[in-house]
């Protein structure tokens, strides 16, 4: 999942100044996500080379990537929220947390950035606001499975709202049935629904 996620946050060079992002579905179940942002070939080529460090599980050298590109060019969202990825690897969930406020306030509608900060939300027990992150990548982008998956473990380990939970597990499934996972916890979730007082689901 990271590495699709990698892929989304990746940033296009067409025009100039921020703009909303641009969502494509492709075959195999990622997505392309664009800004469209002018920036030079050498803040691109050090872009490329920061994703390349943060696939290759260095972190700590693609964080230092990232904060350069950030510096040169301050309003490219997709920076940000890889910085924000790299410094989750490494467990800075601060800067991490900055990077993807950041981030969404230069891209608001940018499913990504939401996704990704629900699930620095979660890791702080903000339970809540973890759920309306996942919640407002979805209304953005209603076929955004990862948010979709991330949503419903949210709703099944910590906040026990079992209709939730199997809703998005369900939706997740028919987009991505190869995930046979999923199936399990759909079966295991319908059978402590079935065995739950009404009242406490």
């Amino acid at each position: 999942i990271v590495l699709a996620i990698l892929a989304l946050s990746r940033a296009c060079t067409t025009s100039s100044g921020p703009a909303p992002s641009s969502i494509e579905p492709a075959p195999d179940g990622s997505f392309t996500i664009t800004q469209d942002v002018r920036v030079g070939l050498g803040v691109r080529s050090d872009f490329d080379a920061a994703l390349r460090l943060l696939e290759e599980q260095q972190y700590d050298r693609s964080v230092e990537r990232l904060l350069e590109v950030t510096e040169a060019v301050p309003q490219l969202a997709s920076a940000h929220i890889n910085l924000g990825i790299a410094y989750g690897k490494l467990e800075d969930w601060e800067n991490a947390l900055t990077a993807m406020e950041r981030a969404l306030a230069l891209s608001p509608r940018h499913p990504v950035a939401h996704n990704e900060l629900g699930m620095i939300l979660r890791r702080h027990g903000r339970f809540t606001e973890a759920r309306k992150s996942y919640e407002r990548a979805l209304d953005i982008a209603p076929d955004f499975h990862f948010a979709r998956r991330n949503l419903a473990i949210l709703c099944d380990l910590f906040l026990a709202d079992l209709s939730c939970a199997i809703e998005h597990y369900e939706r997740y499934a028919q987009a991505i049935p190869k995930d046979e996972t999923v199936g399990m916890w759909i079966a295991d979730l319908r059978n402590r629904a079935g065995s739950t007082p009404a009242g406490l689901r």
